[in-house]
Order: structure tokens, then sequence, then C-alpha cells
């Protein structure tokens, strides 16, 4: 753990460093509002259709040859899209170069492989929040350092986050262990690592039913939100990046002490199944708060507040992994991957386009929230199918119908 713990620390403080400052270049060029959100949403959209397709492919190859090389493509992508877009000088540049990044990325997936590879079933919701936890880290120092960075020169935080990534590339090259066992390798197969393919197997996966809809709109959820974050608190409060910076710095201190500290002891209260419907009510309420804060300080106190949101990403990772068989927990990971990058395609077309259309609404005005009014209606429908996933389970597991449950 301590090992992809490391490597998941370095690889989210380099993805944070440019949150706060990816709109901002971006809208450097184009001239109006309107051209700059559509900008950002082709951006967005590109690495989103290549992680697509790209995660599944990627999964499957960590099944066959290990997680370790795949980390090491994974961390290459990453340097290339940090140095290409530092050094893009028009659109299409930006583009292209998110299109390959997302092509050869898929660090997240691989990373939540490795961790089933060395844990016991019963443990991985302690371990998937250790993991967590690596995350909301790298989202503590990444955007502030981002949001200082950007202050000094706006395409200085790519550098940065370049040079991190070649730095992870020689952690994984040198240090990081190889997961996966020879024995416990699978061939390689194009009809299960194509998209298509990859969500059929998810399908397939006993215990996972309903939950595929859970991932989908969660995850749309999510992208909304991290998609409209930097946009919305420049429209409804006047943030700049270093306001941004911080304020994504206390989400990332609230996952560190959610899923570091808090996920292990409330999967001992309450069983991972009930943790992950009260985490997706406590998110919707928390979009709906967010969308109708008048006041910016309001975002910190509802971060503060969401602390079963942030435990049920973990539950629902374990859930997950609980699914698949062992051999194939990179393919189970990276299709799991890919269907968020189907969401993350989404996300940049609908977040924008909701923001768009209340964009002429004054400062701190409630209707400025509609994109998180419909992210709290994807975390209640999302929490609805998984009761109704956890209601088939236990009649198929007592032979019983479903409607005797209802």
């Amino acid at each position: 753990m301590p090992f992809i713990m490391g490597t998941v620390l370095i690889d989210m403080i380099s993805i944070g460093l440019i949150i706060p400052v990816l709109p901002k270049l971006v809208a450097s060029f184009e001239a109006t509002p309107s051209a700059q959100v559509g900008a950002y949403a082709w951006v967005a959209m590109a690495f989103g259709v290549a992680n697509f397709i790209g995660s599944p492919i990627l999964g499957a190859l960590s099944d066959r040859f290990g997680r370790r090389p795949v980390l090491l493509i994974g961390f290459s992508g990453l340097a290339l899209s940090f140095f290409g877009t530092a050094m893009a000088t028009a659109l299409w540049m930006l583009i292209a170069v998110r299109l390959v990044a997302g092509a050869l990325q898929s660090n997240v997936a691989v990373a939540n492989a490795y961790v089933s590879d060395i844990t016991a079933p019963e443990d991985r919701a302690r371990r998937f929040g250790m993991l967590g936890a690596m995350f909301g880290l790298g989202f503590i120092l990444g955007p502030v350092l981002g949001g200082l960075l950007g202050g000094i020169d706006l395409r200085l935080p790519f550098y940065c986050a370049g040079v991190l990534a070649v730095c992870n590339w020689l952690y994984g090259f040198f240090v990081l262990p190889e997961s996966l066992p020879p024995e416990r390798r699978q061939p390689f197969s194009w009809a299960r690592a194509n998209p298509i393919g990859s969500l059929m197997h998810l399908a397939q996966l006993k215990s996972m039913g309903a939950l595929l809809g859970v991932v989908t709109f969660a995850s749309l959820a999510q992208f909304i939100l991290q998609g409209t974050w930097a946009l919305y608190t420049q429209l409804k409060f006047g943030w700049q990046p270093q306001q941004i910076g911080w304020s994504l710095c206390a989400v990332g201190a609230m996952s560190v002490l959610v899923q570091g500290v808090l996920v292990g002891r409330l999967s001992k209260l309450m069983s991972v199944q009930r943790l992950v419907v009260a985490g997706l009510v406590s998110s919707a309420i928390a979009y709906v708060c967010w969308g109708a804060a008048p006041q910016g300080w309001m975002m910190y106190a509802v971060v503060a507040c969401n602390v079963l949101g942030f435990a049920a990403g973990a539950s629902l990772q374990s859930l997950i992994a609980n699914a698949a068989e062992a051999n194939t927990q990179g393919q189970t990971m990276g299709a799991v991957s890919g269907l968020s990058s189907l969401t993350a395609v989404l996300a940049p077309v609908v977040g924008p386009l909701l923001l768009r259309s209340v964009a002429d609404a004054p400062r701190g005005d409630w209707r400025l929230g509609v994109p998180y009014y419909v992210c709290a209606a994807l975390q209640l429908c999302a929490m609805l199918m998984t009761v109704l996933h956890f209601r088939r389970l236990r009649a198929d597991a007592a032979g019983t119908p479903v409607a005797a449950h209802s």
C-alpha cells in the first residue's frame, strides 16, 4: 500500500496543479465568454472520448502484463499532456494533446486494480479509503500550488506538473513493485478490451446489476461539478485562481480526513451498502446547498458537512471490486474507468450549457446553481438504483421475488 499510495499522491498533485488555471488558459484563445465556455467544453470532451476508448484497453493490458508497466505508460501520457499544453499556441493543439493524453492515461483504474490485487475483499473499503485519502491530499497541495504559480505565469503550473509526472515515472520504474503475479495474469482479448465489450463484461458480472447505473449517474454529477466549479465560482462569487485553488484545497482536506481516517470506522458502524446509500443522499443535499449558496464562505461549510458523501466513493469501489474475479480486476476497473470517461464526455456539454443558460443572472443569484441542482437529481437517481439493487440481491439470495421486499 505505501508504494501505490505514493504513486497516486504524486499523480494527483500533478493533476491538481492545472485545475485552477486550465479554464483561463483555454479562454486565452477565444474572445467572447460564450466562445470561451465552448472551447473549454471541447478540450474536456477530447480527453473524455479518448479515455473512454483507451481505459478498457489499458485495464485489460494490465491483467496481461501487470500493473506496473501500464502505470508507466500513464505517467508518460501525463507528462506529454502537461508539457504539450504548456507549449500550445492554438486551441487545436490543446485538443490534440488532450486526445493523446486521454488515450494513454488510466492511472486511477490501474491503481484501483493494484489495491484489489493486494487486499482481501473484507478490507477493500478501508484500503480504497486510504487510496482516496491520497487523492484528497493531492488535491490539497496541487490546486493551491497551481493557483499560486498561475498568478506568476499562466503556463508555469503545466511545466511543474510535467516535471512531477516525469518524477512519478522514475519512481514507478525504480521503486514501485509489481502487484499481479504471473500465475494470476490472463491473455489479452480485444473482444473484452474494446469499450463496448468491456461494458458488456461489467453487465455480466454477478452482483453488479444496477451498480452500472449508479456509477453512471454519480460520475456524471461529479464531472459536472469538476467541470463547472471554476466557471461557477467566478460567475457567482467573482473568485480568482488563488481562491479557486484554496476551495479545492478544502475539498482535498475533507477527503483525506474522511477517506483516510473515518471510512474504516464508518464501515464498522454500518454496512458498506448502507454507507453508499447514505453517502449518495448526503451528496445530493450538498449539491443543492452549493447551488443555492449566496456567499462564497458557504461553499466551505457545505464541504465540511458532507462527511458521508466523501465516504461513498471508496465504498462503491469496494462493491465493484468484490463483484469481479481476482484475475480480471484490471479489466473491470478499466471498464469502470471507461464508463466514467463516457460521462466525462457528456459533462462538458451538460454543465457549461446549463451554466450558460443562466450566466446573465446577477452575482450571488440562486439560479446560477442550476448545474448543481441537476447534479443533486442525478445523485438521488443513483441512490434509488442502489436501494433497488440491494433489494434484488437479497431477493435472489432468499429465492423470492423482488416485489415481496417492496
